[in-house]
């Protein structure tokens, strides 16, 4: 946040939500016109979303800010899972573990590898703190080990699924990494998380309690209406997905690509203003409330309604969340960046997204 104290909001911000609200209550089923509009509202909430989230992170301060939209987007997004979940369907099994997965991929591939293209492209090398990646990824590979690869493995239940006991430990396992990384994000080593910068535009003023709070109620606004615009038109998605010759499972692709856009574009934004560390914060700890609260969730749910879930992934997604954590362990490893990284990632990406197209 550049400039002077802020003392009001922009008027977009606030108008583009409401009619997005308004136009989801309308319905948009029955018209393509309305449709459109929808999806044009629903960019403009992204946006927004976006906006709100910057200014409250000005106010509460690093890293307090990256996980207060983490945590926003990865609540309601395990309200989405959810709902989808208990209406059924013939995909209800495998939706967490598909929208989680996907969520993971485009975090670690797309996000990231956003990030270094964008940030090497504009400043050549930008430097971050080695000790805040080591930590979110460590915490991160564990989570995907126990809730993605080991139900393959596991011999009490079959078919890449786990007994009620293995969920609930796993569940458990999932909130202790989880609960321990954001204890030392934000209290124990704080430090590894801050961003080490001298541009003074970067510390003006913060604004004020009270614009801060509307913020705040305007960002949980502005990403309930992303949710629930992108399940409207899901059905339109998803049309034109079957129509286009394609496999199901890219229509989850596109709901978390729309889901992650607030995070993604705010974490771009960051590498181009030359804050790697803000973009690396809001990457890993979007990745880590994505996985690490999702899958608890949805196991309280599954167990509730004895919804029978698939949590293991085939080998060829194996391979491909092998190749992309790699990539990023290599590409974080040095504390400074450069364009290739994000490249390398990116091609990551469309190798993933390619390979649900055509598996």
């Amino acid at each position: 946040m550049a400039g002077k104290t802020e003392t009001a909001l922009p008027i977009w911000s606030v108008i583009l939500p409401i009619l997005a609200w308004v136009i989801y209550f309308v319905g948009i089923k029955d018209s393509l016109w309305l449709q459109l509009a929808g999806g044009g509202l629903l960019i403009g909430s992204v946006l927004s979303a976006v906006h709100h989230a910057e200014v409250v992170a000005h106010k509460v301060g690093e890293p307090f800010g990256t996980i207060i939209l983490a945590l926003a987007i990865t609540i309601i997004e395990v309200a989405l899972i959810i709902s989808l979940m208990i209406a059924g369907g013939d995909n209800a099994a495998y939706l967490a573990r598909d929208t989680v997965f996907a969520a993971i991929m485009l975090i670690l591939n797309g996000i990231l590898g956003g990030c270094l293209l964008i940030g090497g492209i504009k400043h050549k090398v930008q430097f971050f703190h080695k000790k805040s990646v080591s930590t979110a990824l460590v915490t991160l590979m564990s989570i995907l080990v126990l809730t993605m690869i080991l139900p393959n493995f596991t011999t009490s239940s079959s078919g890449g699924t786990y007994t009620a006991s293995q969920m609930i430990f796993v569940a458990l396992a999932s909130l202790v990494l989880y609960f321990s990384f954001i204890m030392m994000q934000t209290v124990r080593h704080r430090d590894y998380f801050l961003a080490d910068d001298d541009n003074p535009q970067h510390h003006a003023e913060p604004p004020t309690t009270k614009i801060a709070l509307i913020s705040l109620l305007l960002l949980i606004v502005c990403l309930g209406i992303v949710v629930l615009l992108a399940k409207a038109l899901s059905p339109t998605i998803e049309s034109m997905v079957v129509a286009a010759g394609a496999p199901l499972s890219l229509v989850g692709v596109i709901i978390a690509a729309v889901v992650l856009m607030p995070e993604g574009v705010a974490a771009l934004t960051a590498a181009s203003r030359n804050r790697l560390q803000t973009s690396v914060n809001l990457a890993m700890g979007s990745a880590l409330a994505s996985i690490g609260l999702t899958i608890p969730a949805v196991v309280i749910v599954c167990l509730m309604y004895d919804i029978n879930m698939v949590l293991g992934l085939d080998w060829k997604s194996m391979v491909l969340l092998a190749l992309s954590a790699f990539v990023v362990m290599v590409s974080l490893n040095h504390g400074k960046s450069n364009m290739l990284y994000g490249v390398v990632l990116l091609v990551n990406l469309a190798a993933y997204v390619f390979t649900v197209i055509v598996p």
